[in-house]
């Protein structure tokens, strides 16, 4: 079950980017902050009650559920700001978050 919590987190993640960003990328978005809320929001919460579920009863630790939860932000943010923001992804600090946050990821799921 741990990693269908690390997959929700992922998709919450996702949505929450998109639910923050969307005003960015779209016109459409920019001042529905209410209806972001509502149409992203709601399910980004659900994906996360339910990864934060089987997390904790895979590893019997909340500490795991939030460092995994967090894990997860830092690989989602900096994938979809280069993609769809264009901001660059491939400077040193990032790239070496991005691999202190893989570590924690493994440390988290494999000791």
């Amino acid at each position: 079950m741990i990693y269908l919590g690390i997959l929700l987190f992922f998709v919450g993640q996702t949505l929450g980017w998109f639910q923050l960003n969307s005003q960015s990328i779209s016109e459409y978005w920019k001042d529905k902050a209410i209806l972001s809320a509502i149409v992203m929001g709601v399910p980004t919460s659900v994906m996360f009650w339910y990864g934060w579920k089987f997390i904790v009863e895979a590893t019997d630790s909340a500490w795991s559920a939030r460092f995994l939860a967090s894990c997860t932000g830092l690989i989602i943010f900096p994938i979809l700001t280069w993609y769809l923001l264009g901001e660059t992804m491939f400077t040193p600090k990032t790239l070496i978050c991005l691999a202190l946050t893989i570590i924690i990821m493994i440390i988290q799921i494999f000791y």
